[in-house]
């Protein structure tokens, strides 16, 4: 991924934003369990950070993808796992296929207020009974003249309590799973849709994330992102930019609990020397610093295939394995060498220990990304895969 002058004069801003209206309320944001997604959203609209590769008639800088990613890369440098998971959702889940695939008068709609921050917008795959696997989702929209009246419900659902709209998926006919369902633009206030509950969560306690029903809901069938049928496969082709984006997010976020690490067992003395000394501790944090920049080089590698204007299923997807399971072994290995102090909600390692955790769920558990490679390369029984 070759960075230009360009990247980093947008790098150094976002970095300073950061640095002075995130990080510093993260603590108390963490506390209330919710962040103000609109007063925060506005302002990075208003910096442009929301829409840098999205087109310029909407809002967007029209740049290519690697801006994107350098994003995605820079939001884990805020200390907590929530705000820019939402901040992620906004960019690069709930809009990518709005801004691809959406009429001008959708775009004009809901993309061109999200760039700028006046909304905040969701994205609504999730079901009780449909997590990972979203071939069977239940909520659907039927047709009714030149409306759809939706009905169903959606779960585990990012920025859900504050949302202005949610891209909706929803099955718009009865033919085969993966031809049946549609992405639709549904406005958060329009009647029948409820927020039934906001979810306590183990970690990503700053991101609200909802419980949503629709009940007889009407919306305009010029709502529809696209083709109507063809909702499953824009889902598919906008999970490689979660995926990626979910996996590029925790590099920075990975590298500074290793220095958090590094700085407390430097300090913390234990049998007459630091922790630090002991060498299976250095050697450890030595061989995460070593995964972090592997997982680095593959997304990376990815970034600049998607860029080409390849499909980077297999390589998004192993990006996503990755970052899950190495989210997993860095933050228990830290939390490890931290001892009592680990265990305590006053400490970084604690809270990316549980934030972390949730990498190797959503966006398509561990499990599925290992059934779509195993599909990819023919081993998945009954499947003819795709071996190449």
């Amino acid at each position: 991924m070759l960075f230009t002058a360009d990247h980093d004069d947008i790098r150094r801003s976002l970095q300073k934003f950061i640095a002075n209206e995130i990080n510093p309320h993260v603590d108390e944001w963490e506390k209330a369990d919710i962040f103000p997604a609109h007063a925060l959203f506005k302002k990075m609209g208003n910096l442009g950070f929301l829409g840098l590769n999205k087109p310029v008639e909407f809002g967007g800088s029209g740049l290519d993808y690697s801006y994107a990613l350098m994003m995605a890369e820079e939001l884990g440098a805020i200390t907590c796992g929530g705000v820019p998971m939402a901040i992620g959702v906004q960019t690069d889940m709930a809009t990518p296929a709005l801004a691809r695939f959406g009429s001008d008068e959708v775009r004009r709609e809901f993309l061109s207020p999200s760039i700028s921050g006046d909304y905040v917008a969701c994205i609504g795959v999730s079901e009780p009974g449909a997590g990972s696997d979203v071939a069977s989702i239940k909520t659907n929209a039927r047709s009714d003249g030149d409306d759809y009246v939706i009905n169903g419900g959606k779960m585990w659902i990012t920025n859900g309590t504050q949302a202005d709209w949610i891209c909706l998926l929803a099955n718009t006919g009865d033919g085969p799973v993966h031809r049946n369902k549609s992405l639709i633009c549904v406005p958060m206030k329009a009647k029948g849709v409820t927020v039934a509950r906001k979810l306590d969560k183990m970690g990503m306690r700053s991101s609200d994330t909802a419980q949503i029903f629709f009940d007889n809901v009407r919306v305009p069938k010029r709502n529809r992102i696209g083709e109507e049928g063809k909702g499953f496969t824009y889902q598919m082709i906008q999970f490689q930019e979660e995926r990626l984006w979910g996996a590029a997010a925790c590099l920075k976020a990975h590298e500074y609990i290793i220095n958090e690490t590094i700085e407390y067992t430097r300090n913390r003395k234990a049998f007459g020397q630091s922790i630090l000394d002991n060498q299976v501790v250095h050697f450890k944090l030595a061989e995460m610093q070593t995964e972090v920049e592997l997982l680095r080089a593959l997304i990376y590698r990815a970034g600049e295939a998607l860029v080409a204007g390849e499909d980077v299923t297999r390589l998004a997807t192993m990006a996503k394995l990755k970052a899950g399971r190495l989210g997993r072994e860095l933050t228990d290995a830290c939390l490890q060498y931290w001892g009592g102090m680990g265990f305590t909600n006053e400490t970084p390692v604690s809270r990316a220990y549980r934030d972390s955790r949730l990498t190797s769920i959503g966006g398509g558990a561990d499990e599925v990304m290992l059934m779509v490679l195993c599909k990819m390369m023919g081993t998945l029984p009954g499947s003819k895969g795709n071996a190449s």
